[in-house]
Formats: C-alpha cells, sequence, structure tokens
C-alpha cells in the first residue's frame, strides 16, 4: 500500500470511528432510545426511527464527506433581516453534492415519522427567514467548495462555480481573464444559488434581464434527493422552475454563467431631479435606446439638507459654483444614477457618447457629479459601506426592507402617495427606483412581475439602528411598509412583490395569480414532501403545525413573531 493509499485508509478509519463514537453519545444521552443496551437496533437505511428523540443518532450515522454539527446552530438561527431567531437541529457542512444528496434522500426516508425540513442557507443576506428551517436541517452552502471556479473562453464564454460561490470571487476570477459576468446584484457577498433562486436584479437587468436570464446550465439536489443536470433543453422544466423559484423546488449546487468582456473603468454619473415625471421619463427614455449606459438606477432623496457636499468626496461637480448654491431645502429629490464602461483607450469615444446621452435629459443642470472609477471598485461599492457599518456595530441590526415590482402604468400613483405621503425620510436607509425592460425577462421561470412590457423595482431599504426611538425604531417601519403594501392593493396597482413574504397561503396563491396551479404541480412533482425552504412559508411539510405560533422575542421588539 502506497503512502497516499495508507493516507487514505487512516483518514476513512479515524472518519468511522469518530462516526461510530458520536452515535454512541448522542443515543447513550437521557431520553433518546438506548443503542447502549443489548438490544439490537436496525440502522436508519433499513428502519426509520420511531421516535423523533433518535433523528440526531440517524443523521450523525450518514456515510459523508463533510461533516454534520448539532452545538452550534446558534450561527445559522438568524439572517441579514435580523427579525426571527429560529435554530434548526442540525447544520450539514457539505463537501460535496452527494453529501446534500444523501441528506436529502435520508430525510425522504423518514417521511412521515419527522417534521425535518431543510433549508439552504448561502450568506444569510435573506431579510424573513427564508434561509431558515425551525427545527429541521440548515446546509451551509458555501462549505460545497467543489467545482472550483473553471472558466471557459470562446465565442459564447461561460464559468462553471458551486452554487455556494460568491459573486465577489467569480467576479475577481473571471478579471484575469477579461472576463466577467453580464447581470449583477448591487451587493456581491451573496452566493450564486441564494440570488438565482430569487432573480438577481440590479442597474444592468433593464439591458442584460436579471441574473437568472444568463443562466447555461445548473446542477440541481432535487427534494427528493435526485442530482439532476438541467437547461433550457434538458430538463428543462425543472431548469425555469428553479430559477427564481425561491428554493422550492431543488437546490442549486452548480450553476454555468454567462460571461462577456470585462470593461477596466466605469464613469459614474449622479444628476437631481425635483419633478418625478421628468424623473421617469428619461430613465424610461435611457432603457430604450439601443446605444445608453451600460446601467441605470436611480434613488429617492425625502427631507435631505446638504446633499451635494456630502458627494464631493468621490464624485466631482460639473460646475463647482453653481452645485454650491443649489440647495434643496428638504425638498423630495430623485436622483439619477448612470455607468458607462470604457477602457483607457476609449476614453474620448466613451466621453463624447455620455456628453451626448446627458444632453437628451432633463435634469437639474448644477447637480451633475461624476467619477471615474476601477469597474471592481464601482460593482462591489456596497461592499465599502458595509465595511464602515460594520467598524459602528450597524451592520447587524434588523432590516426591514421592502422590495416592489411596480408596472409602469402605477408608478407615477406610487410615487406620489408614497414618497410624499407615507414616507417622511429615508435617513434610515436608501430608496431605490429603477425600469426595466419586461422583454429582457424570460416569462418561463418562477419569477412572477406584473404584466406590463415596463416595470419598476422600487426598493426601500432601512435599518432599524439600536437605541432609535419613534420614526426610526423597527415597530414604526413594520407599520409603514404595511402603510405602503396597503395602498397598493386599495388603490389597485397590480404591485408584486420582489424577495416575497406573505402570511397565509391564499396571499402566495394571489401573488402567483395563475400560475399558482402550475408552481404546486411542480412542487409536488421534485419535492413532494414540502422538505425544501421552510422559511419561504408556502408549503408545509405534514399537516402539523411545522412551526410553533410563539416563536422566540425578537431582540429589537420585544414581541413574540408569528408565522401562519
Amino acid at each position: 500500500m502506497g503512502l497516499t493509499s495508507s493516507l487514505r485508509f487512516h483518514r476513512r478509519n479515524n472518519k468511522t470511528f469518530l462516526r461510530i463514537f458520536m452515535i454512541l453519545v448522542l443515543s447513550c444521552i437521557p431520553g433518546r432510545t438506548n443503542l447502549c443496551s443489548n438490544h439490537s437496533v436496525s440502522t436508519p437505511k433499513e428502519l426509520p426511527p420511531s421516535n423523533p428523540s433518535d433523528i440526531p443518532s440517524s443523521l450523525v450515522s450518514l456515510d459523508l464527506e463533510g461533516y454534520i454539527s448539532f452545538d452550534d446552530v446558534h450561527n445559522v438561527a438568524k439572517d441579514f433581516g435580523n427579525r426571527y431567531q429560529l435554530p434548526p437541529l442540525a447544520i450539514l457542512h457539505p463537501r460535496s453534492v452527494s453529501d446534500i444528496s444523501s441528506m436529502m434522500k435520508h430525510i425522504v426516508h423518514l417521511g412521515s415519522t419527522s417534521n425535518l425540513t431543510v433549508a439552504a442557507r448561502g450568506h444569510g443576506h435573506s431579510l424573513q427567514g427564508q434561509a431558515l428551517a425551525h427545527q429541521g436541517v440548515v446546509i451551509k452552502m458555501e462549505s460545497l467548495t467543489s467545482p472550483d471556479i473553471r472558466i471557459y473562453k470562446g465565442k459564447q464564454p461561460y464559468v462553471d462555480v458551486s452554487g455556494g460561490e460568491l459573486w465577489i470571487n467569480i467576479l475577481r476570477e473571471t478579471l484575469k481573464y477579461g472576463l466577467s459576468p453580464k447581470s449583477w446584484t448591487d451587493y456581491l457577498h451573496l452566493t450564486v444559488g441564494g440570488t438565482l433562486s430569487n432573480a438577481g436584479i440590479s442597474g444592468q437587468a433593464f439591458k442584460h434581464g436579471p441574473q437568472i436570464n444568463n443562466v447555461y446550465q445548473l446542477e440541481i439536489v432535487t427534494g427528493k434527493g435526485e442530482v439532476v443536470t438541467c437547461s433550457e433543453k434538458k430538463n428543462s422544466e425543472l431548469f425555469f422552475s428553479v430559477l427564481g423559484g425561491l428554493g422550492q423546488f431543488g437546490i442549486i449546487t452548480r450553476a454555468r454563467i454567462s460571461l462577456e468582456p470585462a470593461p477596466q473603468m466605469v464613469k459614474w454619473i449622479r444628476v437631481l431631479y425635483s419633478d418625478f415625471s421628468a424623473f421617469s421619463r428619461d430613465q424610461e427614455h435611457l432603457i430604450s435606446k439601443e446605444k445608453t449606459f451600460d446601467y441605470v438606477e436611480g434613488f429617492v432623496i425625502i427631507n435631505r439638507t446638504d446633499l451635494l457636499n456630502n458627494w464631493r468626496s468621490s464624485f466631482s461637480p460639473n460646475d463647482s459654483t453653481q452645485a454650491s448654491r443649489f440647495k434643496s431645502d428638504g425638498k423630495t429629490l430623485y436622483c439619477l444614477e448612470v455607468v458607462k464602461y470604457f477602457n483607457p483607450e476609449e476614453a474620448n469615444s466613451m466621453h463624447q457618447e455620455t456628453g451626448k446621452l446627458l444632453s437628451e435629459l432633463n435634469y437639474i443642470p448644477s447637480t451633475l457629479f461624476s467619477s471615474e472609477v476601477p469597474y471592481i471598485e464601482f460593482l462591489d461599492r456596497v461592499h465599502i459601506a458595509e465595511r464602515k457599518l460594520r467598524a459602528k456595530g450597524l451592520w447587524e441590526v434588523p432590516h426591514p426592507w421592502l422590495n416592489l415590482l411596480i408596472p409602469k402604468s402605477s408608478i407615477y400613483q406610487f410615487a406620489t402617495e408614497v414618497f410624499n405621503n407615507i414616507l417622511t425620510s429615508n435617513n434610515n436607509g436608501p430608496i431605490l427606483i429603477y425600469p426595466v425592460n419586461q422583454s429582457k425577462w424570460n416569462k418561463q421561470t418562477s419569477l412572477i412581475t406584473p404584466n406590463e412590457d415596463i416595470f419598476y423595482l422600487v426598493a426601500l431599504l432601512p435599518s432599524a439602528v439600536p437605541n432609535s426611538s419613534g420614526k426610526n425604531d423597527l415597530e414604526y417601519l413594520l407599520k409603514q411598509n404595511q402603510r405602503v403594501i396597503s395602498f397598493c392593493a386599495a388603490a389597485n396597482l397590480n404591485v408584486k412583490q420582489y424577495l416575497p413574504h406573505y402570511e397565509t397561503q391564499q396571499e402566495w396563491k394571489s401573488h402567483f395569480g395563475n400560475r399558482w396551479e402550475t408552481f404546486a404541480e411542480r412542487k409536488h412533482a421534485y419535492d413532494p414532501l414540502a422538505i425544501l425552504a421552510p422559511g419561504q412559508r408556502i408549503f408545509q411539510k405534514t399537516r402539523r403545525q411545522l412551526y410553533p405560533i410563539q416563536l422566540s422575542k425578537s431582540k429589537a421588539t420585544g414581541s413574540p413573531q408569528r408565522y401562519h
């Protein structure tokens, strides 16, 4: 036996010994089935445990390349929203796709003898407990390191990555080859599987569609534990179901993502409007042009003063004198944010194209600010803000965010009521607003959007800062969100939630509309026991109540949280 084989043999023996030891320890704890007695006990493969207290032992018995932990569950009991505390029973740290498949098959085998559910957790950036599995199994997808990031050049370049890979790592690696994915989210420290389960939207979506429109192939572990490779032409129903499917049909373990040549630099521009109609009209004009900016977003500024001086640290005014005379006077303003990609040798033509595009717009002339930064610095801009917030202890606070997709026909009515009457400031977080083209979004995916050629993403992104009071606290912000939702419903604006959250299945049926039946049928086909993504609260594993009405108290409000 060679040295390599010998080491592998000893590792296998040590691993087997550790697994047997853990089974014995778990099984000898009072209240568990006593495997230390002289009675013979069947293995989980032969007979599922008859007692829920046997489940930890059965999980440890799985033959895995990774491992299962039971003592650090508090680390995955909450998410970025920081409003729910829902500890799982166990955490799976997979080293291979077969680890995930084995876990799923094991839970399927347990059937109705357990209430175990599974949540695939990427970077834990969900907002309302969607990545949590109360007393279930959380799969730490970032532990899934295979495959490595593999880049393929050619006429249609692409990258193969693990579902647990962060987008920022993909960007850094593809840039070494002069390539980059086409569509992004504003924050890159998210996993591939996480964003593809929702959509993945940013200022490039008007041109390239969301991230789910830029995927060639997926590898999926279904709710039955089957490992399936799928694409638009192979197992296409599963492929389109999973994209934007909120984790309901399978766990994304690998993705093949479209690439394009990457620029080195970006021209980054901000201008202001005091009139919403002019602002939205210019945004729609830009996304309708064939030759336009590479990124179009916008945000709302309510009751803010000295705004332009805040920009001077990273942006330069086109006219310093005029900019210094501008006074916002606490008015509601609308900022158009656009970017043009370029390489250094293309600077002259870039400036000409940018100047022509700006000449077609009706912004306030004195508010033109711009900057030129490296491509990666622009795409990773939110991470810079994250580091500052973490240093102040302001990152891990409750984030009662609300993301809406609003049809063009309703956007003016929405803006008039929400920005002028419901919201009194945005000092506690940004408000994003920008249009996208429906034609760039594949309607075969599970994502639900308004049924108009152009619709807007409006994202209310507040943070409930500790020790705040009055209008900045969590309870106030949640009530404010509800006022926005209630207004949209009463005014019949045909709004759809992005990263949706509903309390009842009837609300989910309303969200999906005439696509609900197909969604439910696919759930039955790929996850018949409703094991996957329980935190979405769309389906329940059994008729028994999986989530207690009284859950642990929110640290921010001190009040119990509720699931339906």
